[in-house]
């Protein structure tokens, strides 16, 4: 199963970690497995849509970035543009692309597939990518975070309350 595939090369990750995913719903062994790695000294790197074709997804996937944040996870949501890479480097080494989200969905039912690619060379190249992502997104920071609006903070419970459906 590819979520499995990236939460356990979450679990690889010694020093960093750089991951892009336009639908960010993580379940729970993926939640844990991103704040265990940012707690013990991992950098841990996401881009994540600004935008999304499906608000839900959008909301629900921001109702878990307080316990990210907190935990140390950087959080960059992609600006300006639909996100649609699906990749992720372990310590500039181990990489995957494919068709794969971060949601109870790809995880869970869909029929998913990602390559995994070993070498320096193309993880410094799926790094390089991850950069220029970052230059065209926007940093979370966690107490702007917490400033966000009580609607914001409603949109992001309902849709985490019915993400099952959708």
């Amino acid at each position: 199963n590819a979520g499995e595939t990236v939460v356990s090369l979450i679990h690889l990750a010694q020093h960093r970690l750089v991951l892009t995913t336009p639908y960010f719903v993580p379940d729970d062994a993926t939640l844990s497995a991103l704040r265990i790695a940012a707690l013990s000294g991992v950098d841990v790197q996401l881009v994540l849509p600004s935008l999304s074709d499906f608000a839900p997804v959008l909301h629900a996937g921001r109702s878990h970035y307080t316990r990210l944040l907190q935990a140390g996870v950087v959080i960059h949501e992609l600006q300006d543009a639909v996100l649609h890479a699906k990749t992720a480097v372990v310590d500039g080494v181990v990489s995957t692309v494919g068709s794969s989200n971060l949601d109870w969905r790809s995880i869970a039912s869909n029929n998913e597939v990602n390559a995994i690619i070993l070498g320096e060379d193309f993880g410094g190249t799926m790094e390089r990518m991850f950069r220029q992502d970052v230059q065209a997104s926007k940093t979370i920071a966690l107490a702007d975070w917490q400033q966000r609006s009580l609607l914001q903070r409603t949109k992001e419970a309902l849709a985490r309350l019915l993400d099952r459906w959708w």
